[in-house]
């Protein structure tokens, strides 16, 4: 990354925010057709050179460099307060930054960040649905706040409601939902304006296995259909499955990036060998003259080699420990980064 000169926080005068982010009654175009999108695949969508926000003397994104091309899906993987949903803030003109540049779509932010509303989609972290309007209602009514007419609107929310698989559930309350269904809410309402670009925060966050991946699917069509999808995620699976490339990020600052494949390539050998329980410190060491990396975190050691037979057959079935022989993948670069559980 291009070194970027670091300077102490400072306050930034505040603009106030416009838009449908909070919404914003004045409409603004959408395009008509629901598979036109565009942004020029040889420009990238989003575009950050030395993006800095701080909140008093804590610098929550720090000096980042990126960008985004069109029609791909985008990660940022990262622990809690490592500035993920900060930097999506950013990207949707909801928060102003300290330094550096961002464009979305073409558009310089924070000056230009009105013209990006009408053309990019956001699911936040949490449902910010209204529970007194049922689902249909929901859709109707946010869509309106884009210029729509009503038949357009008709249209479009038919379509949505067959998209997140909610026809049977057009007339329901939201607080008849169950959480995966006002989260295909959520990602529908999202929807309405024909987005190039949607941002996700922790699409599938809380949601049991099963739901995930339908909502996986069903973003995995989004993108076959040519939408940018930016998302930060919690789940080693979801960033596998869904990211064509992402940046892991830890205390505000970028630690690497590519597509899920590199990183692994990278930073960790392609078999690991987990053990759970009590390694004594003669097995330990054993291990270390064995294997190419051996890591202790908490009260498991992970074993990184290009061969685990010999390790295997060392260890053969110890008393009190669980082994565990996997490919390696996202959580053990994550670990190798950072040294602690995506999860902390």
């Amino acid at each position: 990354m291009a070194f970027v000169q670091r300077f102490p926080c400072k306050p930034r005068p505040r603009r106030p925010l416009s838009g449908p982010f909070p919404i914003e009654v004045s409409p603004v175009s959408v395009p008509e057709s629901p598979s036109v999108h565009r942004q020029s695949t040889s420009q990238p969508v989003v575009r950050a050179r030395g993006l800095v926000k701080c909140f008093g003397k804590l610098r929550a994104v720090d000096a980042v460099d990126f960008d985004i091309p069109a029609g791909r899906c985008f990660g940022f993987l990262g622990p809690n307060g490592a500035g993920k949903t900060t930097t999506l803030k950013m990207l949707m003109g909801l928060a102003d930054f300290d330094a550096g540049e961002l464009s979305v779509l073409g558009h310089q932010l924070p000056a230009e960040a009105r013209a990006i509303r009408g053309r990019v989609g956001l699911v936040p972290q949490g449902d910010n649905l209204d529970p007194d309007f049922t689902v249909r209602e929901n859709l109707f009514m946010y869509a309106r706040f884009f210029g729509l007419s009503r038949s357009q609107v008709a249209d479009r929310v038919d379509a949505l409601l067959e998209f997140a698989n909610l026809t049977h559930k057009a007339d329901a309350r939201v607080d008849q939902l169950s959480g995966g269904m006002q989260r295909r809410l959520t990602i529908a309402r999202a929807l309405v304006n024909d987005p190039e670009v949607v941002i996700l925060d922790e699409p599938t966050s809380g949601l049991d296995p099963q739901v995930r991946h339908v909502i996986w699917g069903r973003l995995a069509e989004l993108r076959a259909r040519g939408v940018t999808l930016v998302l930060t995620t919690h789940y080693m699976e979801e960033a596998e499955r869904l990211c064509d490339e992402l940046v892991v990020m830890d205390h505000g600052r970028i630690l690497d990036q590519g597509t899920p494949g590199e990183l692994i390539r990278r930073h960790v050998e392609p078999d690991v060998i987990e053990l759970r329980g009590t390694v004594s410190d003669g097995v330990f060491a054993t291990l270390t003259s064995m294997a190419l990396r051996v890591e202790r975190h908490g009260t498991a050691v992970y074993v990184y080699t290009s061969a685990p037979a010999p390790i295997l057959d060392f260890l053969g079935q110890p008393d009190g420990l669980a082994v565990i022989h996997r490919r390696a993948g996202l959580e053990d670069v994550f670990l190798h980064l950072t040294g602690r559980e995506l999860r902390e």
